[in-house]
């Protein structure tokens, strides 16, 4: 039987498609592409041959003629590629070949290492701008002061008898270097830091220490000014506009919370409002004051120190904060607009001239009712005369004690504070006022000319 006709028999079987699959087969040739059809074919071609038959079988029925044929063919031409491997490598040694080859290598090793290396270089961690915070708190920083007040006390033995009297550190605060003039150099601070003081003593920037006098005090706005020698100052503070600045501008305040330990620290905050009426009791009585509010971390020994913008500006005098359970990030200072015209009177009267009213006051709302039986029931707010000093504006115009003062030149006071806030900040010496009063429940208008007398109380 003929070999290849065997073989041409096996394949047309193999490849043929059941009777039962043709539509089958028919719907898939007819939906794929002719492409994809021809290359089908050809998978399911070899496929089936390598499926159907064996490899054995395969090479089995070839003629041996042309088998070893093909054999002896790849063996020559391997033989050729070792032999030509053998040759190569035999005589390329003899050759200028390699020599040239490791020439070109070393010429490009050296200019490549005749370039220049970069090196890694440190990067500073400082900003490019010259007035950089860090750089503005430390030129500022120099001019802030610590300021410790020294009260005498006396001492007094196991049995009660007292022995002697010493001075003794009460209290602490902080203080601003404003000005340098004349041999001295003057700081600003609060007047609740000096109160009271028998001896006061300023540490500096650079460690040293020296005793301060008391250049004048100003009780209503808690201001005070002191001076040193000016030899152990070389910087002093500027100070900005506080009527420039709004809810959210960022400040720093700087001083000495909880003592020199922790001298010239600063805390950073914002302007959380400005304008702000705070009521507050004084050595002098009470008085609403106009302050900054700021959420900047205020303590005790920052009283007196500045409140600075970022421009190292002072725009306010650090004075108080609002200590209460529960309540936070509530610090007060005193406007640098407030601050500069009492420190200018401060240095040159050493006191603060205003006018003067002469009478001892008390709200309303602290009086017994027994006493206010012939006001009428609508008037619930105002001041009652307690004193009158006679030699006063107040005792030359014929106010009297019990009198009810509810107006000045029409402008209704509800409380001591407002009286004198309207006093000091909408009259003048030598003004003419209309003081509205209730005498014996009836309301009738006082004309007072005020006078100066900064040494007595409104």
């Amino acid at each position: 039987m003929n070999f290849e006709k065997d073989f041409e028999q096996e394949n047309s079987v193999d490849l043929s498609v059941p009777a039962h699959n043709r539509n089958t087969a028919d719907d898939i040739e007819h939906n794929q592409t002719k492409s994809h059809d021809s290359s089908s074919d050809e998978n399911i071609m070899t496929n089936k041959l390598s499926e159907e038959v064996p490899i054995n079988q395969r090479f089995e029925k070839k003629p041996n003629g042309k088998l070893k044929k093909s054999v002896k063919g790849f063996t020559s031409m391997v033989a050729a590629g070792v032999v030509g491997s053998v040759l190569t490598l035999a005589v390329l040694p003899h050759t200028d070949y390699i020599k040239n080859f490791n020439n070109d290598n070393n010429n490009q090793a050296v200019s490549v290492a005749s370039q220049p290396v970069s090196q890694a270089k440190p990067v500073s961690t400082q900003t490019a701008s010259q007035n950089s915070i860090a750089d503005t708190v430390q030129r500022v920083s120099k001019a802030i002061v610590g300021i410790d007040n020294y009260q005498r006390q006396q001492s007094q033995d196991f049995f009660g008898n007292t022995t002697s009297s010493q001075n003794v550190d009460t209290g602490s605060g902080s203080g601003v270097i404003i000005q340098k003039k004349d041999g001295y150099a003057y700081i600003v601070t609060n007047n609740h830091v000096v109160e009271g003081a028998n001896k006061l003593e300023v540490s500096l920037y650079d460690g040293s220490k020296t005793s301060a006098q008391l250049v004048g005090t100003d009780a209503l706005t808690d201001l005070a000014v002191l001076k040193i020698p000016g030899k152990y100052v070389n910087t002093i503070a500027t100070f900005g506009t506080s009527s420039s600045l709004r809810p959210g501008d960022p400040v720093y305040a700087i001083g000495n919370p909880l003592g020199s330990e922790l001298s010239r620290t600063v805390t950073q905050g914002i302007i959380s409002a400005t304008n702000r009426s705070i009521s507050v009791q004084t050595s002098a009585g009470d008085y609403e004051t106009t302050v900054i509010q700021t959420d900047a971390a205020i303590n005790p020994g920052n009283s007196g120190g500045a409140l600075i913008n970022p421009e190292g500006q002072v725009i306010g005098i650090n004075s108080m904060k609002i200590a209460e359970s529960g309540v936070e990030g509530l610090g007060f200072a005193i406007p640098s607009d407030d601050v500069i015209p009492i420190v200018n009177q401060l240095i040159k009267y050493g006191k603060i001239e205003r006018p003067y009213l002469g009478v001892s006051l008390a709200d309303l709302s602290q009086v017994p009712q027994i006493y206010l039986q012939d006001l009428p029931n609508n008037v619930s707010n105002g001041v009652i005369v307690v004193n009158v000093d006679s030699n006063s504006a107040a005792g030359r115009a014929g106010i009297q004690p019990k009198d009810i003062i509810v107006s000045m030149d029409g402008t209704s006071v509800g409380n001591s504070a407002e009286l004198r806030k309207f006093l000091y900040t909408k009259a003048k010496i030598g003004d003419t006022v209309k003081v509205g009063l209730y005498r014996n429940g009836k309301l009738m208008t006082v004309n007072v000319k005020l006078t100066s007398n900064a040494n007595n109380t409104n």
